[in-house]
C-alpha cells in the first residue's frame, strides 16, 4: 500500500494540472452537427440482425428500427439521439435547436418507439439484441427525459416507455442468469452497461432494479485485487475495463468501503499503464478509431473516482489532472476521423465534458 501512495503522490506531480475541458455552448454547437447528420443517414449500416429466413434477408435498416436505423448501428443511433436530448438540456436556446426539435420529434413518433419495442419479440433470437450496451444506452436516454422538466421531452419519455419497458424486462430476466461479468474494453462490458442501469433505476425509483445490480456488481467485482490493468488495452478498447469497474463500484460502496476497496484493486504498474495516452495509428480504420473513445472513457471515469474519493487521497488529484489530459488530447480528434469516427465519437465527448 505505502509504494502505491508513493506513486500515486509521484504521479500527481508529473501530470501537469491541464485547463479543464468546458463544454461551451460553441462547441456544443459544432458536436451537435455529428448526430444530425448520421441519424437520418440509413448507410453504410451494420444492422446485427440474425436473418432467419429470405423474407428477412430483404428488410432495411429503416424497416428494422424506424427510430433508430441511422448512425451506422442501432446503439450508436441511441446515444446520438441522447447526445441531442443532453444538449438542449445544457443549452435551451442553441442556435439549432429547432433543428434538434423537430428531428427528436420525427424519431419519437409512439407508433415507430413501439415498433422498435415489437422488435425483441417480432423476431426469432432478437431478445439479445444489443445486450447490454444498447440496452444500457436506452435507458440512459430514457433517464435524461424521465429528469427534464420540458413538455417535449415528457412527451418522448412517454411515448418511448413501450421499449424502456421492454429493455427493463429483458434486463431483469437476463440479470439473474449472468454467472460471469464481461470484462472486454468494447461493447459487451458488464460494468458499464450496469453502472447506467443503476443511474436509470435512481432516477426513475425501481428499488428492486437496483438493488438487483448492486447485488450483481458486487457479486462480480467485490473480491477483486490487483487488477490486470498493465495489460490495457486491446487493440479496439473504448473501454477500460479496470476503470469501468472502479467508476462502477464508485456507485455501489459507501466512500470509506470504495476507498478501502480501490487502494487493493489497482497496483503500481497498472496504475502507471491506465494513465497513458492511447496511440491512434490510423484515425480513419474503423475499429483503431475506437481508441480515440478510449480516452473520453477513462476521463469520465477518472472524474467519477476522483469526485467520490475524500480529500487527501493521492488518487484524487491524480486521476482528476489526468481526466482532464485525456479530454484535452482528444477532443481536438473529434473532427479529424470519417464517418467511423463520426456516427459515434461526439456521444462520448459530451458524456466525458458533463461529468
Amino acid at each position: 500500500m505505502k509504494k502505491l501512495l508513493s506513486c500515486l503522490l509521484l504521479l500527481t506531480t508529473m501530470v501537469n494540472a491541464q485547463h479543464k475541458p468546458v463544454l461551451t455552448e460553441a462547441v456544443a454547437l459544432k458536436l451537435s452537427q455529428l448526430p444530425l447528420h448520421c441519424i437520418e443517414q440509413e448507410y453504410p449500416n451494420k444492422t446485427a440482425h440474425i436473418i432467419n429466413n429470405e423474407k428477412e434477408a430483404m428488410l432495411s435498416p429503416k424497416a428494422l428500427h424506424p427510430s433508430f436505423y441511422g448512425c451506422f448501428d442501432w446503439h450508436s443511433s441511441v446515444h446520438g439521439h441522447w447526445m441531442l436530448v443532453k444538449l438542449l438540456k445544457i443549452f435551451p436556446n442553441i442556435k439549432n435547436a429547432d433543428k434538434i426539435y423537430q428531428m427528436l420529434d420525427t424519431s419519437f413518433q409512439a407508433e415507430n418507439l413501439e415498433e422498435e419495442a415489437a422488435y425483441f419479440s417480432k423476431y426469432a433470437l432478437t431478445n439479445t439484441f444489443e445486450r447490454t450496451y444498447g440496452w444500457a444506452w436506452l435507458l440512459k436516454l430514457d433517464e435524461e427525459l424521465a429528469n427534464w422538466n420540458n413538455p417535449s421531452a415528457q412527451k418522448w419519455h412517454k411515448h418511448l416507455k413501450p421499449l424502456t419497458d421492454t429493455i427493463v424486462k429483458l434486463w431483469k430476466t437476463f440479470l439473474p442468469k449472468q454467472t460471469y461479468p464481461n470484462r472486454t474494453g468494447v461493447h459487451p462490458n458488464t460494468a458499464f452497461a450496469l453502472a447506467f442501469a443503476i443511474d436509470w433505476a435512481r432516477v426513475v425509483r425501481d428499488k428492486s432494479f437496483e438493488e438487483a445490480l448492486l447485488n450483481k456488481a458486487k457479486y462480480f467485482y467485490l473480491k477483486d485485487e490487483k487488477t490486470p490493468a498493465y495489460l490495457e488495452p486491446d487493440g479496439s478498447d473504448f473501454f477500460s475495463p479496470s476503470l469501468e469497474i472502479a467508476e462502477l463500484m464508485s456507485r455501489v460502496l459507501p466512500q470509506k468501503e470504495f476507498t478501502n476497496w480501490l487502494n487493493k484493486f489497482y497496483e503500481e504498474r497498472s496504475i502507471r499503464n491506465i494513465f497513458k495516452i492511447p496511440v491512434i495509428s490510423d484515425i480513419n480504420d474503423y475499429q483503431t478509431v475506437h481508441l480515440v473513445g478510449l480516452s473520453f472513457s477513462k476521463a469520465w471515469c477518472m472524474k467519477e473516482v476522483s469526485r467520490v474519493l475524500p480529500t487527501g487521497h493521492p488518487m484524487k488529484n491524480a486521476f482528476k489532472n489526468k481526466s482532464n489530459e485525456f479530454l484535452s488530447r482528444a477532443l481536438p480528434l473529434l473532427f479529424k476521423a470519417n464517418y467511423g469516427g463520426d456516427h459515434w465519437l461526439g456521444s462520448f465527448a459530451v458524456y466525458a465534458l458533463g461529468k
